[in-house]
């Protein structure tokens, strides 16, 4: 309210008072700035070091999925659960970087490592410093989520090959509690929030897998080998955007529909090796998947909400680029690899 008085006061003054008013409101922001970066390594390290359990909720265009999280932090290790609740039964059991994957219906364990992209709330990147470089950081207005007082705070990108975003901070503890994502008008094309959240006390025995007899079910290892991909180049990837992984995958035949994004990889479809190249600015990620094209498919992209999927043959491969970031990143992703056989 402060602010805005003043804006109405300088529109009435001189053209040289309205260049000061300009500086001294430049000043200000720079303040604000600092502190909702402050803000967002708060989320970072709650999302990693507190205790927490919830139900959240996860629309992305007209899908509306449900799945519960209960996160323990015991000085050592970090060890969560995540249940799916809408749709065929899944639970993944996360123990530092390992990820136990439970398929009831086809008896089946999956062995998985943590990937780059996080399950929320932990959808930042450990290393946020250079967010300010490709986004305006603002905080917004207080308001009351899944019955906590929350800070928000506003992501605006500084072009138009990323988003924006509008979290929501609990007070005390800093945890993610809503996170919408935003597209160039502002509107929100993709939304993941707690509806009910538990925030300290957390018996370590929550995070126990539900199901105590897997014996004689089937175990499959999904391989991720880091790799250097050799002769694949992407030559020009979005400003701000840094190769963070690179690495070679074994998947399973067992869908991912239900998964909350970042749950299993968009490319988990059979049995089969591809390269995976992922990028990210410190809060968006892309991914590049390159594997052999010997299938028959179809050229084109798609939009999952905030997703966009582009798929094209390139020599004899299939090349599938996948991010949550507007068309034309994936666009100039897609346009620009490049591959050199020695």
């Amino acid at each position: 309210m402060r602010q805005t008085l003043v804006l109405l006061k300088f529109v009435v003054v001189t053209s040289s008072l309205i260049a000061y008013s300009a500086f001294a409101e430049g000043v200000d922001f720079q303040d604000e700035s600092r502190e909702a970066q402050s803000w967002l390594r708060k989320i970072q390290i709650a999302a990693q070091k507190i205790n927490y359990s919830g139900t959240f909720v996860y629309q992305q265009a007209n899908q509306v999925r449900t799945s519960r999280i209960t996160h323990i932090h015991d000085g050592k290790n970090e060890i969560e659960k995540l249940e799916i609740l809408d749709g065929k039964p899944r639970e993944y059991i996360r123990t530092n970087d390992e990820i136990v994957c439970y398929v009831p219906e086809a008896r089946t364990l999956l062995i998985d490592k943590k990937g780059p992209e996080d399950v929320f709330p932990a959808m930042l990147a450990s290393n946020n410093t250079d967010i300010t470089a490709y986004y305006t950081v603002r905080r917004g207005e207080t308001a009351r989520v899944a019955g906590y007082e929350s800070q928000s705070l506003l992501l605006e990108p500084k072009d138009n090959l990323r988003y924006g975003y509008k979290l929501w901070a609990e007070k005390t503890s800093g945890l993610l509690l809503r996170a919408q994502t935003l597209n160039e008008k502002r509107d929100v094309v993709e939304q993941i929030a707690f509806t009910q959240v538990e925030i300290g006390n957390i018996s370590r025995n929550r995070v126990k897998p539900s199901f105590s007899n897997t014996a004689g079910w089937h175990i499959e290892n999904s391989v991720m080998t880091p790799i250097t991909a050799p002769g694949w180049e992407v030559k020009n990837i979005p400003v701000g955007f840094r190769k963070v992984r690179e690495m070679k995958r074994l998947v399973s035949d067992v869908s991912s529909q239900g998964a909350p994004a970042g749950a299993v990889s968009p490319a988990a479809i059979s049995q089969r090796e591809f390269t995976q190249l992922v990028f990210s600015d410190g809060l968006a990620a892309i991914s590049v998947f390159i594997e052999p094209g010997s299938r028959s498919r179809t050229e084109g992209s798609m939009r999952q909400g905030a997703m966009n999927i582009t798929g094209k043959r390139q020599g004899d491969f299939w090349l599938t680029i996948v991010g949550e970031v507007p068309d034309a990143a994936i666009k100039q992703v897609a346009n620009s690899i490049e591959f050199k056989s020695k």
